[in-house]
């Protein structure tokens, strides 16, 4: 019986980790550089957990996105969608609004979601996430723009710019709604089901909106920044004159919006020119208020969401070849029972030395094994056999040129280390 994997999820394979490991290297060492530290919080939390605070019309589909079951107690408990809920969570569990401000962190894990697969996009992926708690600076906002800005430009993606926002705040952006909601009301019967039932519940989703019937009304709707409240405002430019003053290139977007209600002021997308018509690469945006929804205490944020499967689809698609993984250096061949112990204990011997070393496993003829270290890409083949038991050596063989060099047991741990500076 022969198996396959769900819909949906993906196998990554050996060829595969060598764009994998060149990211999340890349993401970890952007972090570290930005000054963010790393937390892990599970895969499984309570359900209520990621639905708290939803309106009617994201929650609804949420829900439909969750992977639910209840636990063997009856709690109910989903695989996490997203990341920054249990950050969240984590921070206050732990106490962590104590700690000096601004509370710096990013996990790097799988997500769970039962969405229509695309290319790029499946029901597992693995996001990269970071939040910045604690800080209500628009240079705050700019620093997890440039640090995902800065991601994808060191991988070598071109033609990177911002898609930029902002949706106000609970103070202003009832008063827009008021507006959009008036503006669309003009057109209903034009409307799809879709947008009708979102103008009723959750009016700013109408804004991404992937209904050509409305997008065709997008070019006349009130705009969010042309409504926001004089701190919303200051918030705005000063994020634009910041990303101005480095030459940061944006456009602002006035229909862009982020999937979950719990956004605030800044809302950012980073675009590029590798997945043609898909060219958002990533999002994010600001979350003043989310740390309370959960309780904690009233703490601003801001953060953003990459999945690596994107980036991992884009390089390819662009012909970005990432540096090749490391092959084993040595590997140890043998004639004879005897021949072979000896080649394991020098095998152990070159691992503790920090050697990379692999086995010739088996007892095939050393003409074979030749092959096998040929084929396995190793700079040298040490050979053991009786002979060379016999005079406490080992036969080193440069692969490359088919040089053999005779070399003392006890000294060729040292001989492939200082061959190898």
């Amino acid at each position: 019986m022969r198996f396959q994997t769900l819909k949906g999820f993906n196998d990554i394979l050996p060829e595969d980790y060598r764009y994998w490991r060149a990211v999340l290297a890349k993401a970890t060492e952007l972090s570290d550089r930005f000054g963010y530290e790393q937390v892990d919080p599970p895969i499984l939390e309570e359900t209520r957990l990621f639905m708290r605070g939803l309106q009617e019309g994201s929650a609804v589909v949420f829900d439909k996105e969750l992977y639910s079951f209840e636990d063997h107690d009856g709690t109910n408990i989903s695989l996490r969608p997203e990341f920054t809920a249990g950050v969240m969570r984590l921070y206050v569990e732990h106490g962590m609004h104590t700690r000096p401000k601004p509370v710096k962190l990013f996990a790097i894990g799988p997500l769970f979601r039962h969405e229509k697969p695309q290319a790029g996009r499946f029901r597992q992926h693995v996001q990269f996430n970071v939040e910045l708690l604690g800080e209500v600076d628009a240079a705050a906002d700019l620093e997890i723009m440039q640090l995902a800005y800065s991601l994808y430009d060191e991988l070598g993606f071109p033609g990177l710019t911002f898609q930029l926002n902002s949706i106000g705040c609970p103070q202003c952006r009832p008063a827009y709604i008021e507006k959009l909601v008036e503006y669309f009301d003009t057109y209903r019967d034009q409307l799809p089901e879709v947008d009708q039932r979102r103008l009723r519940v959750n009016p700013l989703r109408v804004l991404d909106t992937k209904e050509r019937a409305t997008m065709a009304l997008l070019a006349e709707v009130p705009r969010s920044i042309d409504h926001l409240c004089a701190e919303c405002a200051e918030h705005f430019n000063t994020l634009t004159a910041y990303l101005d003053a480095l030459a940061l290139p944006y456009i602002v977007n006035p229909n862009l919006v982020r999937g979950f209600d719990y956004y605030v002021r800044t809302v950012f997308e980073v675009w590029g020119e590798a997945l043609g018509a898909q060219n958002a690469l990533c999002g994010g945006g600001r979350y003043d208020g989310l740390v309370e929804s959960v309780g904690g205490p009233s703490t601003p944020g801001v953060g953003v969401g990459i999945g690596i499967e994107r980036i991992v689809l884009s390089l390819r698609a662009q012909g970005v070849e990432p540096a090749a993984l490391a092959q084993p250096q040595v590997m140890v061949l043998h004639r004879g029972a005897v021949a072979k112990t000896a080649a394991i204990r020098l095998l152990s011997q070159l691992r503790q030395a920090r050697i990379s070393a692999v086995l010739a496993f088996g007892s095939r003829s050393l003409k074979s094994q030749l092959k096998s270290a040929n084929r396995a890409g190793v700079r040298y083949a040490i050979i053991i056999g009786e002979d060379e038991l016999a005079r406490d050596a080992v036969v080193v063989r440069d692969m490359s040129n088919s040089e053999q060099t005779e070399v003392a047991s006890d000294q060729v741990v040292g001989w492939i280390t200082q061959s190898n500076e």
